[in-house]
């Protein structure tokens, strides 16, 4: 398996951990509206949609480096 597939499949793992998180705070929310203040909704939107974010973004930066290093280690196969 290469490491862009690796990454990923990684990524979308988190990603789906992160979007689960977000879910149930969003639900917990809903469902105790008087155990949370009242910009609960907005602060964890903010919060998660920027963590979520801000992974894409470094993952979508790790691709191109793992694509170059796939690029690498096949160069060296067919060079042996």
């Amino acid at each position: 398996m290469s490491k862009k597939v690796r990454l990923i499949l990684a990524m979308v793992i988190i990603e789906a951990v992160l979007a689960g998180i977000w879910w149930y705070l969003a639900r917990f929310g809903i469902a105790n509206p008087d155990r949370v203040t009242a910009d609960f909704q907005a602060v964890v939107g903010q919060t998660m949609g920027m963590a979520m974010g801000g992974l894409l973004g470094l993952g979508f930066i790790l691709f191109f480096v793992a694509a170059r290093n796939d690029r690498k280690a096949a160069q060296n196969k067919t060079r042996r």
